[in-house]
Formats: C-alpha cells, sequence, structure tokens
C-alpha cells in the first residue's frame, strides 16, 4: 500500500506552510483509506502501524522502537508534539477566552480594532437624506507581542530508550498543560494590562471578596456584551464557590454530580491560577480577544532524530490582542 512505500526523512519537518502529518497526507491521502481496515487513522498514524509502533495502553513500546531504523527515527518528533498537544488540549479553557484564532508564520502582526463608544453600540433611527453611522476600523499602531513558553527536555538517549512510550506521554502532555497554564495567563494579562494598542480594561476595586450582588452588576455593566465567561485568580474562585447563592442544593448538583464548576450567571467558570489571586474579570469571549500563533508546537526535530536529546526545546509561540475592550471588565479586593 502506498503508505508503506514513503520515504522518511528530515526534510519532512522544513516545507514551508505544511506540518509533517499535512506532508505525509499529500503524500498518502486518508481519503484513500474509507471503508477499509485502516480507515480512521491520519497518515502519520499509519506509519506507526507501518513500523509497528505502539505508543499508546499497558503493550505500548519502549523510546528505542523509534530508533530502530533511520526512517522510523524520522517519527519520533512528531510522536512528542503529539503529546504536548494532548497535553494542552486537556488543560485548555482558551476557547471560553477568545474569540478567534490568527495563525501567521512570521513574529511580526498587526491585528485590526474597531472604535467602541459609548454612543456607537446603539443605532439610532436614521433620517431620510442623513448618513448612516460609522464604525472605523483600523490597523493597531503596536505589534501583537508574542511569548515564547516551554520546556528543555534534559536526558539522554541511554536513559530513556528502554522507559515505555506510554509513560513518556505522560510527562510530554503535563509539559503541554505547563504551556496552556502559560498562556492562560498571558491572555489575562493583556485583558489587565492591554496589549499596546488599547489600555487594559476597567477594574473595579471592591473591599470584600465579591458578593452575588458584585456580579450581577458586573453582569449588567457589560451590555450590550453578555457576560458568558468568568475568570477567577485562586483566592476569588474559592470566594465564588462559597457563595450561599452557589450553595445550596439546586443550584450545586451538577457541581456535585460530576466537578463541573458552578457557573455564575450562566457564564464559564475559569480558575487561572497564574493570575492575581483575588481578581474576577466578566468577559464576553466572543467580541474581548483574539489569539495569534506563530506555528504550531516547536521542536528542535533534528536533535530529536539524531538521538542527542540530553538538551532538546518543546515551544510554543503565541500573543493576544483586544478586540473591543468594552466586552470586558474586572473587580478586584483586598
Amino acid at each position: 500500500m502506498a503508505f508503506e512505500n514513503i520515504t522518511l526523512e528530515k526534510g519532512m519537518y522544513h516545507v514551508p506552510g505544511k506540518s509533517f502529518t499535512e506532508v505525509l497526507e499529500s503524500l498518502d491521502s486518508s481519503k484513500e483509506y474509507a471503508n477499509t481496515p485502516l480507515a480512521g487513522l491520519d497518515a502519520y498514524q499509519r506509519q506507526l502501524k507501518r513500523f509497528g509502533i505502539r505508543v499508546s495502553g499497558p503493550s505500548s513500546d519502549a523510546v528505542e522502537k523509534f530508533f530502530s531504523s533511520t526512517q522510523s527515527a524520522a517519527l519520533f518528533p512528531e510522536y512528542i508534539a503529539r503529546a504536548v498537544r494532548q497535553g494542552m488540549e486537556r488543560k485548555n479553557r482558551l476557547p471560553d477566552m477568545v474569540a478567534t484564532v490568527t495563525k501567521i508564520d512570521g513574529l511580526d502582526y498587526r491585528t485590526i480594532s474597531a472604535e467602541d463608544a459609548k454612543e456607537d453600540r446603539t443605532l439610532r433611527p436614521v433620517l431620510e437624506g442623513t448618513k448612516l453611522p460609522e464604525t472605523k476600523i483600523r490597523t493597531n499602531d503596536g505589534l501583537v507581542r508574542l511569548m515564547k513558553r516551554g520546556r528543555m527536555i534534559v536526558s539522554s538517549y541511554e536513559a530513556l530508550r528502554f522507559q515505555k512510550l506510554d509513560l513518556l506521554t505522560v510527562t510530554l502532555r503535563q509539559i503541554g498543560a505547563y504551556i496552556a497554564e502559560a498562556q492562560m495567563k498571558d491572555a489575562v494579562d493583556v485583558l489587565l494590562n492591554g496589549d499596546g494598542s488599547h489600555e487594559g480594561i476597567a477594574v473595579k476595586q471592591l473591599s470584600a471578596a465579591p458578593t452575588y450582588a458584585d456580579l450581577v452588576e458586573l453582569y449588567i455593566s457589560l451590555a450590550p456584551y453578555t457576560m458568558n465567561t468568568v475568570l477567577a485568580g485562586t483566592d476569588a474562585m474559592q470566594a465564588l464557590l462559597k457563595l450561599d447563592t452557589f450553595r445550596d442544593g439546586e443550584a450545586g448538583l451538577d457541581f456535585h454530580g460530576t466537578g463541573k464548576l458552578i457557573t455564575p450567571l450562566g457564564a464559564a467558570l475559569v480558575h487561572v491560577p497564574g493570575m492575581d489571586p483575588k481578581t474576577v474579570i466578566g468577559l464576553d469571549r466572543n467580541c474581548a480577544l483574539e489569539m495569534v500563533q506563530a506555528g504550531d508546537v516547536l521542536l528542535e526535530q533534528d536533535k530529536l532524530i539524531d538521538r542527542q536529546l540530553e538538551r532538546a526545546a518543546v515551544s510554543t509561540v503565541a500573543g493576544f490582542a483586544q478586540i473591543y475592550a468594552g466586552a470586558a471588565k474586572g473587580l478586584k479586593y483586598t
């Protein structure tokens, strides 16, 4: 079959605009395997099957199985990238925080913004012969600040070669979880401090932990935006969950039964450990933030293929920009 005749080599990781899996798919399309025993596998998973590499389960292979041949060694960086990506996805709450994700090839990016004055939010009746109200869209003056987040894998091939891939995957997923948490904090920092083109959001100072009345006021003050996400630091999260409104049997049924956090006023409640512990942010996730990604999970592929694991970096590059500054507001208490 086609997947058994592909020659794997390092250069597949350096094709402009394509990931390793996308390069494989161009040579061995998954569409060709419909209604076959290999249906449901992507081009990379078929290569694992080709070389008999099991990456999960109690019968997973040892790391050295990837290096049984020069060609199978080329699959190792993609295995690491996928495991890190799985960890990011498991911990990732950015879909509750960002309206859109923009992927770029370089490191310089200017986003756009629209005027968000209060008088622009209400469309007044227009008399015959008069001009319609205008929404001005412009390119921001400042570049979106991109942050590199990642970890250095410090080990040796000798130390890892006999370890089961299933165990190594656990470590790699945790690296992904750390990256996801750091990116959530980066998003909050942009909301609170601005993105270089916009100032930070309005934050109301409270003398004590927020009450249910404070949450209602925050909800109303965001209009015409809808508060569908609440971000909370550690202390603030505990204070919210202790509110009597969220402790009665009916409101807490889902939390006690499934572990899903109670949602204030229908909003998703997201704990962000890295943010100020006594801060709460209410936002409209459909309007507040844009996420900018420069590439996918970044690896030093040549080192990994050549078994030079002494210091191999795993990282991502991403940044955030405000879209509508009025789509988020905060509370902070002392």
